[in-house]
């Protein structure tokens, strides 16, 4: 029997849709607590194989010696990297085998639980990039803002739209996010670039063709483009990995669109060069305070400088994996269980623990 425990309260249809796409599985049990308080999640630790949510404790993993995978339903995993290096270091220091395979004859895993993401969201994602930067390309917002006032057919002269057609689009990041944008972006007459880790590796068959780069070249491939889609995980590497040096590559007309992580964009050099004109614009769904506290007029702005007053920024406040409420992304979720249960190593987005995603 595969035990899966899940570290929060499902809503009645997810709990469905989980039990119907494993309803020809007996062998595997969905544990979900009526109460996903700490207690009552250590008190089912021993009996889980599998676990799924955002943010699994030390002492709960601990609790756990049948514990094969981990899964975030979330592609940043972040949070969770450190966590899992620690087990990782110690257990294989005490000489224990990794993997999800290393079952001991009682069937209870020795070996140190393997982490994986989500990619469920990453169509949404995808989708909301291309609508930020359709927003601010055709300067939805102003107009909108003067419409709502009464003001009718105006504003071309102060905001004109900025035609994608031969713009050079650069795809910071091309895994399931990028790539997806690039297909979406493709009709629009662009062209584009792609910094990945891997060059090596971009398929042949791209939507459009593509100038590909590897992370050692980012200053050849920001001087190739002016449109910047910023889509890579946030690591030791990627983390402040476009700052003030690398914007100025981008002037003047450089347009910037980050739907990865805040603090891959150094957030003083963003706001210095928006607010000076350096930069064209900006449009961005991540930010730097994702819990900020609220102000003395119970406003709550996820970021230390006041983006918010600048005319040439798009707000989005971390929505782009919305609808949150979608089912089918839950798929994924289902098959790694069903591989678990079958005893495979072929996980599906398994996260590697040195490079951080």
């Amino acid at each position: 029997m595969t035990t899966v425990l899940f570290l929060f309260a499902p809503r009645p249809e997810l709990r469905d849709y989980l039990r119907a796409g494993l309803a020809d599985r007996p062998d595997v049990r969905l544990d979900f607590p009526p109460e996903a308080t700490p207690e009552a999640l250590l008190a089912r630790a021993p009996e889980a194989d599998v676990m799924v949510g955002w943010r699994p404790t030390r002492q709960l993993l601990d609790a756990a010696p049948r514990l094969r995978l981990v899964i975030n339903p979330g592609v940043g995993v972040q949070h969770l990297v450190p966590l899992f290096r620690a087990i990782e270091a110690e257990r294989s220091g005490a000489g224990r085998s990794a993997g999800p395979g290393s079952a001991g004859a009682s069937g209870a895993s020795i070996g140190v639980p393997v982490l994986a993401n989500g990619h469920g969201n990453t169509d949404f994602v995808a989708q909301h990039t291309v609508a930020l930067l359709l927003a601010l390309t055709n300067r939805i917002l102003p107009h909108h803002a003067w419409m709502a006032d009464g003001r009718w057919r105006t504003g071309d002269a102060e905001v004109a739209s900025i035609p994608l057609r031969d713009r050079r689009i650069g795809l910071l990041g091309y895994g399931a996010i990028g790539s997806k944008v690039h297909r979406l972006l493709a009709a629009f007459g662009a062209r584009f670039a792609i910094l990945r880790r891997e060059p090596s590796r971009t398929d042949a068959q791209l939507p459009t063709p593509a100038e590909v780069f590897g992370m050692a070249e980012l200053p050849r491939f920001l001087d190739a483009i002016d449109v910047l889609i910023v889509a890579v995980p946030q690591t030791e590497a990627t983390t402040g990995m476009i700052a003030a040096p690398e914007l100025e590559r981008l002037a003047p007309r450089g347009l910037l669109v980050n739907v990865a992580r805040g603090p891959i964009v150094d957030e003083d050099a963003l706001y210095e060069a928006l607010a000076a004109g350096h930069l064209a614009g900006a449009a961005l769904d991540v930010w730097y305070d994702e819990q900020p506290a609220a102000d003395a007029a119970g406003r709550r702005y996820p970021f230390h400088r006041p983006f918010h007053r600048l005319p040439n920024v798009v707000l989005s406040p971390h929505r782009a994996a919305s609808p949150l409420d979608d089912l089918p992304r839950w798929a994924e979720v289902i098959d790694n269980i069903r591989r678990v249960a079958d005893g495979r190593d072929d996980l599906r987005n398994v996260v590697d623990l040195k490079r951080g995603y």
